[in-house]
């Protein structure tokens, strides 16, 4: 960072510092924000209180109905401070109901993209299985919104998106990271503990991020924008995601592309972090290429 850099860095809000709530209302025009099933709907998981967990109202997820670009929308923010954004059985039928709407409201004629706020370990370990009952049920209700309007999610946080819902962030239409953000199906201390510190070092913060970080999901093509972490760019981001529709063929149903990455490395000698980028677009078959 240089001189001439700080004026912009102070000009910035941060989009990280934001909880759930904020960073819903943030992405939507102004005064269009109208949240459903609130806090004061108290409708929050039974299976916490059992365990000794307190429970909360809105069970750590926020959904937010308003006008994005003039346009219907609907945000659904994950609160990172809750569980450390676990999903349970009510937080994620809350997900998977906004999207189903969502998609209802297209096909009856307005238009209603989605942006997910993704900041999550994954599945709520208290609740287990039927978390993970849910987590499918998001992914479903994704691919149905996903072929009438852009589904665009959003990994901000360092505390990033792991296990089941990382699969939902592979499934949505276009993904955006900021760098300080992070992308994987096992976070580093779970490899760690199940294949050893040689395999994935979980206190090594320049490895997890040079293969997790945004910077690096965006370069290996996982995700599609690297953007500051600044209200105002995300917002901005988000909205020339939305403009671009909903693609031919999403990222998710590349397969050839996909199988032929895989194919070209080799797992005994794995590339490092700084040439998977290039290992990556070479492996990328031609179009038109049959494998």
């Amino acid at each position: 960072m240089t001189l001439t850099d700080w004026p912009a860095m102070l000009g910035r809000t941060s989009f990280i510092e934001l909880g759930a709530r904020e960073r819903a209302r943030a992405l939507l025009d102004d005064g269009t924000a109208r949240e459903l099933c609130g806090p004061f709907d108290r409708i929050e998981s039974p299976w916490l209180e059992p365990q000794g967990v307190v429970p909360q109202c809105d069970d750590g997820v926020v959904v937010v109905k308003g006008r994005l670009d003039g346009r219907p929308a609907v945000v659904i923010a994950i609160e990172q401070a809750f569980q450390g954004g676990g999903i349970g059985e009510v937080s994620g039928v809350k997900m998977a109901a906004a999207l189903s709407l969502a998609a209802r409201d297209s096909r009856d004629g307005t238009p209603t993209p989605a942006v997910l706020l993704l900041e999550t370990g994954g599945v709520r370990l208290q609740e287990a299985n039927l978390g993970l009952a849910t987590v499918a049920e998001v992914c479903s209700a994704v691919l149905e919104l996903r072929a009438l309007q852009p589904v665009v999610g959003v990994i901000a946080g360092a505390l990033g998106c792991f296990g089941g819902m990382s699969i939902a962030a592979g499934l949505c239409t276009r993904l955006i990271m900021t760098e300080e953000g992070r992308l994987g199906l096992d976070g580093p201390e779970v490899i760690e503990s199940e294949a050893g510190v040689a395999e994935f070092d979980a206190a090594d913060h320049s490895l997890i991020w040079s293969i997790d970080g945004g910077r690096q999901r965006v370069r290996t093509g996982l995700a599609d924008a690297l953007v500051l972490d600044d209200v105002t760019a995300l917002r901005t981001a988000v909205i020339e995601a939305v403009r671009q529709g909903v693609p031919a063929e999403h990222r998710s149903q590349r397969i050839a592309e996909l199988r032929a990455r895989l194919e070209a490395l080799d797992p005994a000698r794995p590339p490092e972090p700084a040439d998977l980028a290039d290992a990556w677009a070479g492996a990328t078959p031609r179009k038109g290429a049959v494998r």
